[in-house]
């Protein structure tokens, strides 16, 4: 696994509350620096990212309503409009996971098309939530919505503080059903981390961590 290959898978993530401008600035140099993915930020910061990666290849990705999609569908899609507008070049929106503990799939369904025709986009499905049942079920539906990604999870979900071999459980389960890219997150700090989900067929990581994997790598 080459180094320029884990650079390109890496999301490089900074969706602190904290997160001040001149940090997302830093986030933007670090990625032109090591050749990153993408820089994901909070949706007040999109203007700035995409000013500061104007003229690379490196994406500006926005999340859009954590941790558990539960906006009304109506702000959500203002929400993707106005990141599109900003400059983003890619929306990682969380689905509604009440609506599919509640089997609310149609609904799911409804809610997620229409956002994914404002941007390519990747539907975090908050997979620590999730039984394997509803992570096979939810895949299908993300891939029928017209997203080109599905992605495990982002804060808080419970899977963040579990075990790396039920995460790569997940992104199995994940590739197997939607057969789209898959995107891991959620406590992926080191250089293992990032080989084990990369090999579990992930093709994008979300890490705030990509300084710190990159650098071990020297």
């Amino acid at each position: 696994m080459t180094i320029k290959k884990i650079a390109s898978a890496i999301d490089h993530t900074d969706i602190r509350p904290e997160a001040t401008a001149k940090d997302i600035k830093n986030r933007c140099l670090e990625a032109k620096f090591y050749g990153f993915h993408g820089v994901c930020v909070n949706p007040k910061f999109v203007s700035l990212v995409a000013k500061e990666l104007k003229g690379t290849p490196i994406k500006t990705v926005v999340l859009i309503d954590p941790y558990m999609g539960l906006s009304p569908h109506s702000k959500r899609l203002s929400m993707c409009k106005k990141a599109k507008n900003d400059g983003a070049d890619e929306l990682d929106i969380v689905l509604n996971i009440v609506d599919v503990k509640y089997d609310r799939y149609d609904k799911v369904l409804k809610d997620l098309t229409p956002l994914c025709k404002i941007l390519p986009t990747k539907v975090i499905i908050g997979s620590g939530f999730l039984t394997d049942e509803e992570i096979i079920k939810v895949s299908a539906i993300v891939k029928k919505a017209g997203a080109f990604c599905i992605k495990t999870a982002t804060s808080k979900d419970p899977l963040e503080n579990r075990e790396m071999d039920e995460k790569v459980i997940h992104l199995k389960l994940m590739k197997k059903y939607s057969g789209l890219v898959v995107k891991a997150s959620g406590n992926i700090k080191t250089l293992d981390d990032i080989k084990k989900v990369l090999r579990a067929g992930a093709s994008i990581v979300g890490t705030s961590s990509g300084v710190k994997i990159m650098k071990s790598l020297k």
